[in-house]
């Protein structure tokens, strides 16, 4: 355990004077301070670099783009394959497994090895894998790339080993399962067709086994040719070309007759004794015209024909709408007998499968569900009830409901926000459904016992907040806000307020800040406003208070420093003074008319709330003079003070939401007053409205500051953003205008985009990079180079945003000797403000009397916009804000027992350590990281974290019992660094390549947890504590179960005599190296896979620990045994083999005489 030893006294002078190049802010990582000190302390650090390990944990949402569909009807497993080369594999709540290809490539279609806890996945690269499903973490045993032909279709029998695979060419092709070889046996195409036809057939879109006898193979080709192949005779049976293209064959059970679907939105049936034609063509939605003809009717893109045994046969399809009803929804058809059900879905049918009690396709199937995989959305239909109901999905697959706008993850809650927020939300939950148990119920799944209480909040652009259970590695749904309902629905003709939003997303969730202990939320909106919430147990009605502020900057508090030199620029157009202006030449323009609106209406009417969030107060950000308010970059609350800060890229506004009153409003350069580091002068306006704008001049000594700050990345949120002086050099002594006849319209939006867009999803949200000619995929390869140059007006117009806040009892000034509250502000230019707060302590007083706020112009400097603070006592403990005790505002009170407001306050002072030792600052902005000892503002530890990159997140966060600062870069590289000496502990390249879905929603949390959503459906979970890696394999679930597989039922003598002898086809003599050869090596190459053990170790990997050690030996034990056992039973059947044929041997010899032989 290593200590450090800092200088605490005898400093007088702070890092921000210098920031660059002092000895007490040197460029080493983890540097101390310099200057001498009679007195010292001492803070031991915990943590080591063997406690971190980067590893995902689970996935949660909706497969993006799915591709394929398979079930296993014994295990009760199901597997989903995506267009990213994803498979998810999902059984009863909590089993739920996500494995990735490494190629990448999409997943044509998934085989089960039904019990037998394998999986085949045919892929679009042509290549075959079988996956082992036997271990918690699944791993590829065998993967067979095929090098000449292309993948079209796959089948692999039940209790088979031989899987069928057809080919783009119209070849078949058969492959061992255990050893994944090809085998020798080829049923060609030339050969499978009548060699007087003259065309190709078409790729093989199907392929099965007859259930009446498993020796005869039915081959369809896309063209519409179906072949039945006799695969002991090595030749076909029969042969049907039909007229129309074929998309699906279905048997029915007794083998004796089939359905294919057509192209042309048909349906034939088959018998098997005349196969000269159909005996049955239906048009299931192709209704007769006048002239007699069928309408042409949409493509049946797969059919199923299920046998019932106390009803008739159902027949289910997808698609075969006529083409004349445009703009219907796609459909999923149920025939039951004479009766037709159409089901409307909500997105297109990418496939499903009916669910049956049997494996054997031989058997009357008894189907009791229909799984339909949308593109979107995941549905099962129960059909055993009349009406066909759907099932409750216990998945969470309705995150992407409403695109995701941003996301929040709070670890170790209190205990009872949990089980409150599902009560209230179990009561808005949808009716209807099936009253079944949910039949995708397969594996097993334990709560650990290391678990605590886990939120994930996600915001949407629809304006609903979203609260899920997260408590170990699960997902389920606990409550959902909707924000809009706060406000008036915008009205088409309503050109003073917001007419262009009828068709966006003025509602959209842009941040979000909540405070489980008072449970008290606030949501940031796009249309720059803040609502509070209050959550309460009873409904209630009451009316909301709005509040509406000014926020505007000065003209001359935007700086646009040059990269070279120190060149005046103009400032950005949008500053506008205090008082109202003249009126512009634009002042006839519907912009020019609105001052002093907002964009949004609140509902002012008496309101009925039900119980849950009940909102409070929205405060709103007005127009100024025809300009919109800019979106808001930064926010806090303290439930314990009772105040709200918000921040844009004008100014800091403070707003006491107790008293329901605005505190302050200010720019951003009034916060500094005489402090200003940039010293910024104005100069005359000038005459017109292009021109009214100040410049600005930096002076000499800030030259070098300003290179520096010129590097520093913009600072995005969503749809909006607020950039760090990032300017292209200016002419000498000419001042900068916008040119082009756009010049001045979009000068006049400032920094910030036009007031209003489509609000973008986290999920697809490009970055706004400032480089020229970037086609969309050079712009995603190009998110982690610095954004400094631009090219467009608007980016190169610069404000200084405020870009965090936090409350916190600190101390404002060095000579305070007592903390008091506090509001530090972080900006974009890399400046820290500290504004202390007088706050009255009685109850009755903080009700009626002001709160005073009173910056002092305390300022310290980072390279970089500032991102994240942090507070440690003297001791090196993590100091949390204080925060007011969660009561029910609803419930009357009693007049003999007032309730009084229940504060808990975590003053550095009630620490072990004297009050004057005061406590420890952790700042961190894009590019360092800066730790400072209050209240001398003396920079203790400085890091520069990255200098190619820069960070998009950072969080304080508690590990193993202790602290430490954890960062994600923009190259994708996760870093953790230790408290208070910011010794790095943790750098890993994580992500590949990063792009802003994960830019805006990857976030860190206690517990060694973090989150992002990784698709524009999905949100993946990693933890960066070792602890946790190692305790990974309990929390999983099984996938596999050990079930006897259902036997067969008595087929009686007479069914077995007359349908032929399919029990004693052995596709071994038929398939195998000694009857069929060895397969051509050009066709097919066999790549040996990871196994289970060797990929379990890989995701482990770093310092494993003793007893982690024993669980993957003990597991390699039970695989080897398992390997033993199968290798036993292969001797065993070679040992027959080899006895009967010496026997045939024997037999054949008997009577030979020695010189016959």
């Amino acid at each position: 355990m290593k200590k450090f030893r800092k200088v605490l006294d005898g400093l007088t002078t702070s890092s921000p004077v210098n920031p660059g190049g002092s000895p007490a802010c040197g460029s080493a990582a983890g540097t101390p301070s310099a200057a001498p000190t009679p007195r010292e302390i001492e803070i031991q650090e915990t943590l080591m670099s063997e406690h971190f390990q980067i590893c995902k944990t689970v996935r949660h949402g909706f497969p993006y783009q799915p591709t394929a569909l398979a079930f296993d009807p014994v295990q009760k497993i199901l597997a989903v394959g995506s267009r990213s080369g994803g498979v998810r594999l999902l059984g009863r709540p909590g089993v739920d497994c996500h494995c990735q290809h490494e190629s990448g490539a999409a997943v044509l279609q998934l085989q089960f090895l039904i019990n037998e806890g394998a999986l085949v996945t045919a892929c679009a690269d042509d290549t075959l894998h079988l996956w082992n499903l036997r271990q918690r973490r699944p791993a590829i045993l065998h993967s067979l790339k095929f090098n000449r032909e292309r993948i079209t279709f796959c089948h692999l029998p039940f209790q088979s080993k031989w899987l069928y695979v057809g080919t783009e060419r119209g070849n078949t092709h058969i492959v061992n399962i255990e050893s994944f070889v090809l085998s020798g046996y080829v049923i060609m195409w030339n050969k499978a067709i009548e060699l007087s036809t003259k065309t190709h057939p078409g790729p093989v879109v199907h392929l099965s086994d007859s259930p009446k006898d498993e020796g005869k193979l039915l081959i369809g080709f896309e063209s519409g040719t179906i072949v039945m192949w006799d695969l002991r005779a090595k030749r076909a049976d029969f042969r049907i070309y039909y007229d129309e293209a074929i998309h699906s064959v279905s048997w029915h059970h007794e083998g004796r007759q089939f359905m294919c679907s057509h192209s042309d939105g048909s349906l034939s049936m088959w018998n098997m004794r005349n196969t000269a034609k159909p005996f049955q063509v239906t048009f299931p939605h192709g209704k007769t015209q006048r002239d007699g003809r069928k309408e042409s009717c949409k493509p049946i893109l797969k059919v199923e024909y299920k046998t019932s045994r106390n009803s008739e046969a159902f027949v289910v399809f997808s698609g075969g709408l006529s083409y004349d009803k445009a703009g219907r929804r796609p459909t999923l058809t149920i025939m039951h007998g004479k009766a037709i059900t159409v089901l409307e879905m909500d997105y297109p049918i990418v496939d499903f499968l009916v669910l049956c009690d049997t494996p054997y396709l031989n058997e009357v199937q008894e189907p009791y569900a229909v799984v339909v995989l949308l593109e979107k959305d995941f549905v099962v239909v129960d059909l055993t009830q009349s009406n066909f109901p759907i099932f409750e999905n216990p998945y969470p697959m309705d995150i992407h409901e409403s695109p995701v706008t941003c996301t929040a993850y709070f670890a170790d809650c209190p205990p009872d926000i949990i089980p409150v927020l599902y009560s209230i939300g179990a009561k808005h939950k949808k009716t209807g459904y099936s009253h079944k148990e949910w039949p995708v119920s397969g594996g097993t799944w334990t709560v650990g016992s290391q678990t605590y209480p886990e939120i994930i909040v996600t915001g949407h652009a629809d304006g609903s907040i979203k609260f899920w259970d997260a408590t170990a590695i699960t997902l389920q749904m606990l409550y959902k806000l909707k924000t809009s309902k706060v406000f008036e629905k915008p009205k088409s003709g309503d050109v003073g307020r917001s007419g262009e939003l009828v068709e966006e997303d003025p509602y959209a969730v842009q941040m979000i800040s909540w405070c489980p202990q008072s449970r008290i939320f606030c949501v940031v909106g796009i249309s720059a406003h803040v609502i509070l919430y209050r959550f309460s147990k009873h409904d209630t009605n009451t009316t909301i208070t709005s509040l509406e502020v000014r926020l505007q900057c000065e003209m001359e508090d935007v700086i646009s420093p040059s990269d070279t030199e120190n060149t005046p620029c103009f400032s950005d157009p949008s500053g506008l003074s205090p008082q109202p202006q003249p009126p512009s030449p634009r002042s006839n323009t519907p912009d020019s008319a609105r001052d002093s609106i907002s964009c949004l209406k609140v509902k002012d009417r008496m309101i009925r709330m039900p119980p849950g969030y009940q909102a409070e107060l929205v405060v709103q950000l007005l127009w100024i003079d025809g300009e919109p308010p800019q979106q808001i970059t930064s926010l806090d609350l303290n439930s314990a003070y009772g105040l709200l800060a918000l921040g844009n890229c004008n100014g800091l506004a403070v707003v006491d939401y107790l008293q329901k009153t605005v505190l302050l409003c200010m720019n951003t350069l009034e916060l500094y007053g005489s402090a200003d580091p940039f010293q910024r002068l104005t100069r005359s306006p000038r005459k017109n409205r292009q021109s009214t704008s100040g410049l600005t001049e930096l002076s000499d000594n800030q030259v070098s500051l300003d290179l520096e700050r010129s590097k520093s990345p913009t600072s995005d949120h969503v749809n909006g953003h607020c950039t760090s002086p990032t300017s292209q050099p200016c002419p000498s002594g000419r001042a900068r205008v916008p040119g082009g006849p756009e010049g001045p319209r979009l000068a006049r939006r400032g920094p910030g985009r036009p007031p209003f867009r489509k609000a973008q999803s986290a999920a697809c949200m490009e970055v706004s990079l400032p480089v020229s000619s970037l086609t969309e995929e050079s712009r995603e390869n190009s998110f982690s180079r610095s954004r400094s140059s631009s090219v467009s007006s608007i980016d190169r117009e610069t404000k200084e945003a405020v870009t965090t806040l936090q409350f916190m009892e600190s101390y404002g000034r060095k000579s305070d000797t007592l903390p008091t509250p506090c509001l530090w502000v972080g900006t974009s230019l890399g400046l820290v403000l500290i504004i202390p707060m007088s706050i009255p302590t009685d109850e009755q007083e903080r009700q009626e009397d002001p709160v005073t706020v009173a910056p002092t112009g305390t300022v310290l400097m980072l390279k970089g916009s500032i991102l994240r603070f942090g507070f440690l006592d003297c001791g090196g403990a993590l100091i949390h804000s204080p925060y007011e005790v969660w009561r029910d505002q609803q419930v009357p009170d009693d007049p003999d027992r007032p309730r009084k407001r229940k504060l808990v306050n975590f003053s550095p002072s009630s620490s072990q350590e004297a009050s004057g030792d005061g406590h420890l600052a952790i700042v961190c902005s894009e590019r360092q990281a800066k730790v400072f000892l209050m209240p001398s503002q003396a920079c203790l530890y400085v890091h520069n974290i990255t200098e190619s990159s820069f960070v998009l997140r950072a969080d304080v966060v508690s590990v193993c019992n202790s602290v430490c600062l954890a960062c994600f870069c923009a190259n994708g590289h996760i870093m953790t660094l230790s408290l208070p000496s910011l010794r790095p502990l943790l750098d890993v390249a994580y992500l590949p390549l990063t792009d802003m879905r994960i830019a805006r929603t990857f976030c860190f949390t206690n517990g060694g947890q973090a989150l992002y959503l990784c698709s524009p459906t999905e949100i993946q979970r990693i933890t960066y504590s070792q602890e946790m890696c190692d305790n990974l394999q309990e929390m999983l679930g099984e996938l596999f179960t050990p079930i006897e597989t259902p036997e067969a039922q008595n087929r009686g003598f007479l069914k077995g005599f007359f349908s032929g002898n399919a029990q004693n086809f052995d596709r071994e003599e038929l398939f195998g190296e000694a009857a069929a050869g060895k397969a051509s090596r050009s066709l097919a190459q066999h790549i040996p896979g990871q196994g289970g053990m060797e990929g379990m170790k890989a995701a482990a990997g770093g310092v494993v620990g003793e007893l982690a050690r024993a669980r993957i030996a003990l597991d390699e034990r039970g695989q080897r045994l398992g390997e033993l056992e199968e290798r036993t039973a292969l001797m065993m059947t070679s040992a027959e083999t080899f006895s009967k044929h010496a026997h045939e041997l024997m037999l054949k010899c008997k009577d030979k005489k020695w010189y016959q032989f």
